[in-house]
């Protein structure tokens, strides 16, 4: 099963205090780098007063993306770190703006590093992450009165096989979608015919990355 890097379902935002200085980290889960453009004049125009407002933000299915800022703090002491942990904790479609507001004690830099850093950190573990992974769509009917049982049925086993259930759609009968990796497909279909006395035969279609929160 092919790991993608993971995301954040919501906004966060969360502050912190060192040496008088305060750092206030703000996550916003993104789908391009436009979004994350926005984002990062809206924190600025919001925050139009503070001294810094440090940035790192990383983009693409993969990761494949990444820029930083330090908006005035000495080079490499802010965006650098900010990125690094971001790309540490395996994030993507993620920007990261710190706003900091000076309390007149110098850092440092190696201050400096630990403290944008520590800040995004910090808020990583307050987020709500979103995983991904790329999973198959599998498809099959089932009668209306059986819909109930296999319903409660797949739920649990896409709980214990990385899958996730699609929509359900009920025409002359209950269509199911169920999205499974590669690796799990055979176990869908035995499943399957074990729970229906050979009746059911899964339609194994695209493949595409799926958003999964933890």
């Amino acid at each position: 099963m092919a790991e993608y890097p993971a995301t954040i379902a919501r906004r966060v935002e969360h502050e912190i205090e060192i040496k008088k200085s305060r750092f206030i980290t703000h996550l916003e889960p993104v789908g391009s780098v436009a979004e994350a453009d926005e984002f990062i004049a809206g924190v600025r125009k919001t925050y139009w007063d503070a001294r810094h407002n440090c940035v790192a933000m990383v983009t693409g299915v993969r990761g494949g993306q990444a820029r930083s800022s330090d908006d005035g703090e000495p080079s490499g002491t802010a965006g650098v770190p900010m990125m690094e942990v971001l790309k540490r904790r395996g994030m993507t479609d993620l920007v990261a703006v710190v706003t900091r507001y000076f309390g007149g004690v110098k850092l440092g830099a190696g201050g400096l590093v630990r403290a944008y850093g520590g800040a995004v950190s910090e808020a990583l573990d307050r987020a709500e992450l979103v995983h991904r992974r790329a999973l198959t769509r599998a498809t099959f009917e089932v009668p209306h009165a059986d819909a109930g049982r296999l319903d409660n049925m797949l739920r649990e086993w896409v709980g214990s096989h990385d899958a996730a259930l699609g929509e359900t759609a009920y025409g002359a009968a209950a269509r199911f979608e169920v999205w499974a990796p590669e690796d799990r497909l055979g176990a869908l279909a035995a499943d399957l015919a074990s729970w229906s006395q050979g009746a059911l035969a899964p339609e194994f279609g695209k493949t595409r990355v799926v958003d999964i929160r933890a």
